[in-house]
């Protein structure tokens, strides 16, 4: 058998423990979604995978390898397998409403007004420059 070289595999001296029921030949571990929170109130995005064997070590891998990176305040992990999602021949489904104009706010004539504030505020400060020379 050859040693390994990995200083973590020798502390803990993990070739000479006894086998712990382990995964039998062709099985895998599960893979867990991991969504990261860089500040309370933001929302969680997606970072990547991890696999592990629960969701608990799933959480501590998750920390270990995206945590650190940057600044995190909280991790989720989620089985791939619980993550539901349509299927893009499916995308019918949210034409409900093509023409969704009303919630713009382009039919608004707000732009006008702004414009004319503003240079309505220059001829003021203009002719206040002229009254003080």
């Amino acid at each position: 058998m050859t040693q390994s070289l990995d200083p973590r595999i020798r502390r803990a001296d993990l070739e000479h423990a006894p086998a712990s029921g382990g995964l039998a030949q062709n099985e895998h571990w599960e893979t867990f979604a991991v969504f990261h929170q860089a500040k309370r109130g933001e929302e969680h995005s997606f970072v990547g995978i991890v696999h592990a064997p629960d969701a608990e070590l799933a959480l501590a891998f998750a920390k270990e390898q995206f945590g650190r990176r940057k600044k995190t305040v909280n991790l989720w992990v989620v089985r791939s397998t619980d993550i539901y999602t349509f299927q893009h021949e499916d995308d019918d489904m949210f034409a409900t409403a093509p023409e969704k104009t009303y919630r713009d706010a382009s039919g608004y004539p707000v732009r006008k007004r702004i414009n004319k504030y503003l240079d309505d505020l220059k001829e003021i400060e203009r002719q206040h420059l002229q009254r003080a020379s």
